[in-house]
């Protein structure tokens, strides 16, 4: 990596703004100094550098809270970074998994998300914080504490259902368990370590040869 391009701020350091790879949440933003780039590179693992202690850290050295880094990316002023990770637990100290839990402005008409598929995206994210924080009387917590063999029992019988609502023709039968359908696949995706965006990919790949579809 050529940081001789980056402009450090005059104690040597650059904002690096943590992100989820596959959601695009902002997890954190720390501070890079050239050492924890460079350690950061090599390890494939998030280190930064601690202003208040004045050392280098690595993040999950102690928690096992680790981020795997996909992607660096540089602004265009080159004086501050984006970080795109795949993270093994919370991002945040307090447990949270982002530093960026409280809300401060929020304007109604523009709080929820856009787009014919901003339900998935929520659904996946929100799955994912299940499985990390696992709060109590949670039905997806339940079913990540069952295990594989439980999601995939629930995966069937969702399957079987969509079947006989079809066979049915019952419009709305078959929108509820397509829903319940969708919901368990997701559930599967995320304790498999599966992301969504992976079978996305897969799906242009296909869509690309449109003569074999």
């Amino acid at each position: 990596m050529d940081t001789a391009r980056l402009n450090w701020d005059e104690n040597g350091l650059i904002p690096a703004v943590v992100q989820d790879a596959h959601t695009r949440e902002v997890l954190t933003l720390a501070y890079m100094n050239e050492t924890s780039l460079q350690k950061t590179e090599e390890s494939g693992e998030t280190w930064f550098y601690s202003r208040s202690r004045d050392e280098l850290w690595h993040k999950g050295a102690t928690s096992g809270n680790t981020q795997k880094v996909t992607e660096i990316r540089l602004d265009c002023d080159q004086d501050a970074l984006v970080v795109l990770v795949e993270p093994n637990g919370p991002a945040c100290h307090t447990g949270a998994r982002s530093c960026f839990s409280d809300t401060l402005v929020k304007k109604e008409e523009e709080a929820e998300s856009t787009g014919r598929f901003a339900i998935i995206e929520e659904l996946e994210t929100l799955l994912e914080k299940r499985e990390q924080e696992r709060p109590e009387g949670s039905y997806t917590t339940y079913l990540f504490e069952e295990g594989v063999d439980k999601i995939l029992k629930k995966v069937g019988e969702e399957a079987s259902e969509v079947i006989i609502a079809a066979k049915n023709r019952d419009r709305q039968e078959l929108t509820w368990e397509s829903a319940d359908l969708l919901y368990h696949w997701l559930v599967l995706l995320r304790e498999q370590e599966l992301p969504l965006d992976d079978v996305l990919d897969r799906l242009k790949d296909r869509h690309s040869g449109k003569k074999n579809v």
